[in-house]
């Protein structure tokens, strides 16, 4: 194998890697026997990692730099209401790919695997993806990123999810370095760095320096550049590309040029450590450049639809895996040393990642489609992570078999009407257990099942209290009960994600 000292070498191979796998793409294609296009628009679809409701300029932010996300929205559609399908990482990917909820999904959490290697409970071979539906319809299916839903190797494996070619971090824990040791390539494992940096590590005393916490590779770059790759070597024919890009998800690492960009005198005390992660000297400004650095990775993306003359061909879907990293029992620094009060990164939403309440689910969601969607509007529909499923199924004209949660979000697309709402259901046993339902304007959700004196009901008027400050749980019995229906009908028994509902 080639150092990875030796940049060139370096290259060559990854080159060799990325190569290999067109070509198995090219052989997936065949044994297929697909004998004609689909007539649909390509599919990006771009997931952030905890990026907050309100850390993006076309969200309000004021401090942190996104430009090109920031004209996707103005191309295309921002919706105010958008939900994630889970408070955190594997479990909101899952429903994103299945188009059930948390009372269907059988990921309901972040559990490590027990054998198949690194990487999360995988999800089963029975389970049809949004990748698989779309592969099957002919679409080239391509995946970059954080994975999260299974080992190489596993009923989980990407490749036997539906994509083609799967290429970044299989694992979530090792996504916590942004200098790995190695990502894969479907089946392979590319070492990036002979010398990783550890995402974990403390500095209690002595001089924080960001040179310290820094590796030879980059792995964002390198899945930046798969992205790029896979759009030039399918420019000629339909694909879906799904983006799972790892920022601002924490340790914070990212490049020293975005660091500085921002303005010094923003830190006056470096991060040690003390809330988990990596150390940083300016923990503030770091974590602003690891949101345009994710920026400029959706930039580079765009601009090779540009190049390749796709982007009126290619529908565009962005958002995010949960909301703004919570707080820890530092005053000032939460997980990772994230600030979330500095950037304001939940506009006054409630609570943060891991919650039910709106700090944690809420999300952005911006959608270009030109000449099918108007620039720069605005919708306030409620919608969440199984919505998009059957979306795409309705723009590419595809009806899977099997049954789905979600709602088609076309008519609010194309601003043809306003489709109905089903209820919008969430059980995370994780976090002391917690479960959520949204009925129209109402929110209705319970905390700390899984501990001895689970919490009462919560009800919230989303429209009137966004904030959530005032419970409502007492004036509207009936609407509780509504709830307490909805999820006894809906929440499927779950022996590995287990939780109970006094």
């Amino acid at each position: 194998m080639p150092s990875v000292n030796n940049g060139g070498m370096r290259l060559i191979f990854v080159r060799l890697i990325f190569g290999l796998a067109a070509l198995f793409c090219m052989g997936l294609q065949s044994v297929r026997g697909v004998t004609g296009p689909p007539t649909g628009p390509n599919v990006v679809f771009i997931l952030a990692d905890d990026l907050g409701w309100g850390e993006l300029g076309c969200y309000g932010q004021t401090k942190i730099r996104t430009p090109n996300i920031d004209r996707l929205s103005a191309q295309g559609m921002r919706f105010t209401q958008h939900y994630s399908g889970a408070p955190v990482c594997a479990p909101a990917r899952n429903v994103l790919m299945t188009g059930l909820h948390l009372g269907h999904a059988e990921i309901r959490g972040n559990k490590q695997a027990v054998e198949g290697g690194e990487g999360q409970w995988p999800i089963s071979t029975n389970r049809i993806t949004i990748a698989r539906v779309l592969r099957d319809a002919g679409y080239a299916t391509g995946a970059v990123g954080k994975w999260g839903l299974g080992p190489v190797g596993s009923s989980g494996d990407p490749n036997l999810q539906g994509f083609d070619l799967f290429f970044g971090y299989n694992c979530q824990a090792v996504a916590h370095s942004y200098f790995p040791h190695h990502l894969w390539s479907n089946a392979t494992q590319v070492v990036i760095n002979e010398k990783p940096v550890p995402g974990h590590q403390k500095k209690t005393a002595g001089d924080v320096r960001l040179e310290d916490y820094q590796g030879g590779t980059y792995a964002p770059d390198l899945m930046e550049a798969a992205a790029v790759r896979f759009i030039g070597e399918n420019a000629a024919k339909p694909f879906f590309l799904y983006c799972a890009f790892t920022e601002p998800h924490v340790s914070m690492q990212p490049p020293k040029r975005l660091v500085e960009s921002y303005p010094a005198d923003w830190d006056d005390q470096p991060y040690r450590g003390q809330s988990g992660y990596l150390p940083h000297p300016r923990p503030r400004a770091a974590y602003a450049a690891m949101i345009t650095s994710l920026d400029e990775h959706v930039g580079k993306v765009l601009d090779a639809l540009e190049r390749h003359h796709l982007t009126e061909k290619t529908l565009v879907i962005f958002t995010s895996d949960n909301g703004t990293t919570h707080r820890a029992a530092d005053p000032v620094y939460g997980i990772g040393g994230v600030d979330a009060a500095f950037f304001n990164s939940t506009r006054g939403l409630r609570a943060f990642k891991g919650s039910v309440y709106e700090g944690g689910l809420r999300v952005p969601l911006v959608v270009r489609w030109p000449g099918r969607v108007k620039p720069g509007s605005t919708s306030d529909f409620p919608s969440y992570f199984p919505d998009h499923f059957a979306t795409l199924c309705d723009a590419l004209h595809l009806a899977p078999s099997g049954a789905r949660d979600g709602i088609s979000l076309l008519p609010v697309l194309l601003g043809s009407g306003t489709p109905g709402r089903n209820p919008m259901v969430w059980v995370y046993p994780e976090y002391g257990g917690q479960v959520c339902v949204r009925l129209g304007k109402y929110k209705a959700l319970r905390q700390r099942l899984n501990t001895p004196k689970p919490g009462p009901w919560e009800l919230y008027d989303i429209a009137q209290d966004p904030g959530e400050k005032v419970d409502i749980a007492q004036r509207h019995p009936e609407i509780v009960e509504q709830a307490k229906a909805i999820l006894k009908n809906q929440m499927d028994e779950n022996r590995i994600f287990p939780l109970k509902v006094p």
